[in-house]
């Protein structure tokens, strides 16, 4: 089998800067022709579009996968406990009964793919600004890979705790060629100070190419001061910088209609969109339907059907009695006219994952360049309500907020007389339920230290309640470890605890 997508091996201290193609869907068919030299590339606008351009192809590096169903945002999720592998991979298996080590190799792609990233945008950074060019778009490239900079770090530093921060180019020469691990706070302080550099520098409200906009920034700040609210920093005065963060992009996005929309190609960053990564059939796709589809049912024109993140039954009774989002083909499905003969139903003996279910691609050639998204609309809205009811209680703004997302479920809205406690756990439901499958559950339980029991509808202590598989998390696994092969080329760097 062969997906089309990259793989990128480049570790950052390898410091191989690399100009890939684009990811946005306005530029994604434009390549880079010229021959990179890292001391007379950066000289012209175009240059620096360019390589700001391969910057965001980079985020890729989630939706890598292989044959055995192994991909970085199957791995998050299989973290968080509710979801079972079907297929074929023993490093999925482990991960779900926590019994993996430091040399699974997607903890490697993670590291290593970040700080390629990091490395690319640390370059831009220093060199754009001494191209002559018009100042506006300067100031704007300049935000989004700021933006883009704090995105990967914050990645890192909630997967591996302490992480090198590295804001400089390096060179073989470099001190920092083999660094040590920088406390978290630094590194949190760092990516809170390039989105405020971000936020400064003039991007647009909104984008519907792929960039970077203000609300992407907002929504990312927004994240990112409602997870040092919790564990395991816990400033809790972050939870009001949440919430001002967010409310900013409420105006700005408007919920779909129909949840088809979420994962078609007519809608891709538009409406609830707020930013995703980006791909386009003969230039980058993917393999996020095969990922998602059931095992070896013939379901959709591809070539493998892995069964690699499958909701645990459990999960999906959790929903409550009427959700539309628990109906047929929204955003499940357990059964699809068979491939070849649509005469034929193939019942799944499960439920899969329609919110990932591509349409063009299943009825087409099975070359998916479905988009990934990694902020929307509902997101920022429970972020807002979230964070806003910590540092306050109960509003009638937050509630009517959630609200918006119970009613597109059909649900009934949210009484105005609940209890800060009442309304925290309504929240934290609504995210489970809204963002179910989309890499936000681990990093919850990561800052809250629950975890959702869904047989009890309730939540519990996350280290001693044990969740649908029978599964208690053990406290090593807040944290994935450093890449054993990082650790034997690097001997400053240490192992996390338990690993």
């Amino acid at each position: 089998m062969k997906f089309n997508f990259k793989k990128y091996r480049i570790g950052y201290m390898l410091l191989i800067l690399t100009l890939t193609i684009s990811s946005c869907k306005k530029y994604l068919d434009e390549k880079d022709k010229s021959n990179f030299v890292k001391d007379n590339y950066f000289t012209t606008a175009s240059q620096a579009q360019t390589f700001v351009n391969g910057i965001y192809s980079q985020l890729h590096l989630f939706q890598n996968g292989d044959a055995y169903g192994e991909a970085p945002f199957i791995t998050i999720e299989l973290f968080a406990g509710h979801a079972t592998s079907l297929g074929q991979s023993v490093n999925n298996s482990n991960v779900i009964n926590q019994r993996t080590d430091a040399v699974n190799p997607g903890f490697e792609d993670v590291w290593k793919n970040s700080y390629n990233a990091i490395a690319n945008a640390n370059l831009a950074l220093e060199r754009i600004p001494t191209i002559g060019m018009d100042a506006t778009l300067k100031k704007r490239l300049l935000g989004e890979v700021y933006f883009l900079r704090a995105f990967f770090y914050f990645h890192l530093v909630r997967l591996y705790g302490d992480v090198p921060l590295i804001t400089t180019s390096i060179t073989v020469d470099s001190p920092d060629l083999y660094p040590s691990r920088t406390a978290y706070a630094q590194v949190y302080d760092q990516i809170i100070s390039d989105l405020q550099a971000a936020e400064a520098s003039g991007l647009p409200e909104t984008d519907q190419t792929g960039r970077v906009s203000l609300g992407a920034v907002r929504t990312l700040l927004s994240s990112v001061y409602l997870t040092t609210a919790g564990y395991p920093l816990q400033k809790t005065a972050n939870y009001a910088l949440a919430a001002a963060e967010a409310q900013k992009v409420l105006a700005d996005y408007t919920l779909f209609t129909n949840y088809a929309y979420l994962h078609d190609n007519a809608h891709k960053n538009q409406g609830e969109l707020i930013f995703q990564g980006q791909y386009l059939v003969g230039v980058a796709t993917n393999a996020i339907p095969q990922l998602t589809l059931p095992f070896n049912l013939p379901v959709g024109s591809y070539g493998d059907h892995l069964g690699a993140m499958i909701p645990t039954n459990a999960f999906f009774a959790s929903y409550e009695a009427g959700d539309l989002r628990a109906k047929e083909r929204e955003f499940y499905f357990s059964s699809y006219p068979q491939y070849g003969d649509t005469t034929k139903t193939v019942v799944f003996g499960e439920h899969a994952l329609y919110k990932y279910f591509h349409v063009e691609s299943a009825l087409g050639n099975g070359q998916s360049d479905e988009n990934w998204t990694f902020f929307r609309l509902p997101e920022a809205i429970l972020i807002y309500a979230e964070a806003s009811n910590e540092a306050g209680g109960p509003t009638a703004d937050a509630i009517a907020q959630v609200n918006k997302i119970r009613t597109r479920a059909q649900l009934p809205a949210l009484a105005g007389t609940l209890s800060q406690q009442q309304f925290r756990e309504a929240i934290w439901k609504e995210r489970y339920h809204e963002l179910a499958y989309e890499d936000k559950a681990y990093f919850d339980i990561q800052r809250t230290h629950m975890i959702y029991d869904v047989v009890n509808n309730t939540f519990g202590d996350a280290f001693s309640t044990p969740n649908e598989q029978g599964v208690t998390m053990k406290q090593q696994y807040l944290l994935w470890p450093i890449p054993q092969r990082e650790i034997n080329t690097n001997k400053k760097l240490t192992q996390n605890t338990g690993w």
